[in-house]
């Protein structure tokens, strides 16, 4: 990996950890709005943006999580799921916003993984957990697109890394 390249994602990974130390009280547990998740959206503009994503929730579940264990496998294979799906089909659609409006609804939907590790480990009632995590998630991703896009324009998301 080219120094740049790393750099950059270490940039990312460590503002995912500052934004989800922040919002600590509102972005762990079954209700959560976890806005460090916005930067899921950068693997629409360039699939090298996954190590810093992933190094970003790993680091932060490791840190802030109330559910430590748990969070460090789930968390973390939820989100590579998610961004492996996203850059899979991200190679037949051309527009950013249909990708990202993919990618939305794959976190979403995937959501289901963090609602199994809510089960495990305080016994939630799973498609409760899986509802309001996904609403959280989907908000989040949602109200994040425009201005992850906003980012883009000014900083050129899809070149800013090298490939």
């Amino acid at each position: 990996m080219k120094i740049k390249t790393l750099t950059i994602n270490g940039l990312f990974a460590a503002l995912y950890i500052v934004v989800s130390l922040i919002i600590q009280p509102i972005g762990f547990l079954s209700i959560q709005f976890r806005v460090p998740e916005i930067f899921n959206h950068l693997v629409v503009f360039n699939k090298k943006y996954i190590y810093g994503v992933v190094l970003g929730v790993f680091l932060s579940n490791l840190f802030f999580s109330p559910m430590m264990p748990y969070d460090i496998v789930f968390g973390v294979a939820q989100s590579i799921i998610g961004l492996v799906i996203t850059i899979f089909t991200a190679r037949f659609i051309k527009s950013l916003w249909k990708r990202m409006w993919i990618n939305t609804i794959v976190f979403t939907v995937t959501m289901f993984i963090i609602a199994f590790e809510l089960k495990l480990a305080l016994n939630l009632p799973f498609f409760y957990s899986w509802g309001t995590a996904a609403v959280g998630e989907f908000v989040v991703m949602a109200v994040g697109m425009p201005i992850m896009m906003a980012i883009h324009k000014k900083t050129r998301l899809d070149t800013l890394i090298e490939d």
